[in-house]
């Protein structure tokens, strides 16, 4: 994986990453349920340096789970939300896996929040589990 492109459905907001990830999250919890409206969120978390960002992005900001806050950029013509920068973590930019559209994104590293799985969603035995704080 060299160069990878995610962006929003209008094509507007646009991500562009230089290499792997350093992480691929699966998370259960609430809040990332619903803001993607799926069973789980799941994120490519990607050192700043290594991320070119173009389009304009509108922001909300939420307090997360460990006390810090997390602002997540959209699209304001489409309303997708691409990417989201947390303060717990602020070297890394997380990216919504689902946005690129190269089928070589690496697998997930860890499912968190794993407690909260819906009982019908099964992982390999092999993925890290934590479970919510």
């Amino acid at each position: 994986m060299v160069a990878q492109r995610a962006e929003c459905c209008c094509g507007q907001l646009v991500v562009s990453a230089n290499g792997r990830p350093e992480k691929v999250s699966v998370c259960h919890c609430d809040a990332c349920r619903r803001r993607t409206g799926s069973a789980f969120g799941i994120a490519a978390f990607y050192p700043r340096h290594r991320l070119e960002i173009s389009g304009n992005s509108g922001t909300f900001q939420r307090p997360s789970a460990s006390g810090f806050d997390v602002v997540f950029h959209f699209c304001p013509s489409c309303g997708s939300n691409l990417y989201w920068e947390p303060a717990r973590m602020p070297e890394l930019i997380g990216v919504a896996a689902g946005a690129f559209a190269d089928p070589a994104m690496p697998p997930p590293d860890q499912s968190v929040w794993d407690d909260h799985r819906y009982p019908w969603i099964a992982f390999p035995e092999s993925l890290k589990r934590r479970s919510a704080p």
